[in-house]
């Protein structure tokens, strides 16, 4: 689908004074003089071999491109998760404990305006708030103007970096906190009404050991079931997320590639993106047979 996009593919590489041959030589060395069906071929036999290509724009083999901004990626999708997971799981059991309250009726149809609110426009939002207005978080990147690490980990471990993430990730985590709240206020409001919740309220135990221990512990494992899933999601959220943040990551890289028709960059992006949502979906189905033993079969 990426080549079927109008423009030049080698317009990083040709220059203005290359003869037509030239041209036509240099695309011959790519296989772009090919029909469309024997590049995909070659593709395919290229990728057997886990050659994914060279860049058109940076000039360097696909697979260390996207190793490089793939931690990058992973960073910002599991810090945003946890975030949202872990108040989404406490306000939703909350909520559900006080079904039909004030607080629930306000709080739901608001958690449903975030999850309805488009992540570029909530991002743009926050930049205008917080970063533009009153300069409080730095617009983009991972790092100030200028500053140099010795490696990823004393990047990763800076002040800096996490200074820089904040804002990606509070939109992302307010985006992504409205499934797991009203996915546990759900199942709370069911486990509430089972006979073993009953009995811990005859038997005299407190409100926190009826709501943490015995109702929410049993409510839990759709929501952590539903977490392996969301990462998958997650990822390509991010592609929004990371173009509006100038957040070196996949997303943003696939968005770059697109636009400058650097298709073998775009594929291996892509690529990427599908491995870790489908392995993302197996380990929620492993997952689930290992917290709930009874969906396991022989």
């Amino acid at each position: 689908m990426f080549r079927l996009m109008p423009g030049s593919p080698l317009a990083a590489y040709i220059d203005p004074n290359f003869t037509p041959e030239q041209q036509a030589e240099l695309m011959a060395r790519f296989g772009l003089d090919q029909p469309l069906w024997r590049q995909y071929l070659i593709y395919l036999g290229n990728l057997l071999q886990g050659d994914l290509g060279e860049s058109f724009f940076y000039r360097q083999p696909v697979a260390e491109r996207v190793l490089a901004l793939l931690p990058n990626t992973l960073i910002l999708t599991f810090s945003s998760l946890i975030l949202a997971y872990v108040f989404g799981v406490l306000a939703g059991a909350y909520l559900a404990w006080k079904r039909g309250s004030v607080v629930e009726q306000i709080c739901v149809p608001l958690v449903l305006t975030t999850r309805a609110m488009p992540e570029f426009w909530l991002g743009m939002l926050l930049l205008a708030v917080f970063s533009f207005g009153m300069g409080w978080f730095p617009a983009g990147g991972t790092r100030p103007p200028g500053a140099e690490y010795d490696s990823l980990w004393a990047l990763y471990s800076s002040a800096d970096f996490w200074w820089h993430m904040t804002l990606p990730v509070m939109t992302l985590a307010i985006y992504s906190q409205g499934l797991p709240l009203l996915l546990m206020r759900s199942n709370m409001m069911d486990v509430m009404r089972e006979d073993f919740v009953t009995m811990a309220r005859i038997k005299g135990l407190s409100t926190f050991s009826v709501v943490i221990r015995h109702a929410a512990r049993n409510a839990l494992l759709p929501v952590m079931t539903s977490f392996a899933i969301a990462v998958g999601y997650q990822i390509q959220g991010n592609v929004v997320v990371e173009t509006v943040f100038s957040w070196p990551g996949l997303g943003r890289e696939l968005v770059r590639a697109v636009s400058t028709a650097d298709y073998p960059l775009a594929q291996g992006a892509f690529l990427m993106i599908a491995v870790v949502v489908i392995l993302m979906n197996l380990v929620a189905d492993l997952l689930y047979a290992a917290l709930d033993p009874r969906v396991t079969h022989e």
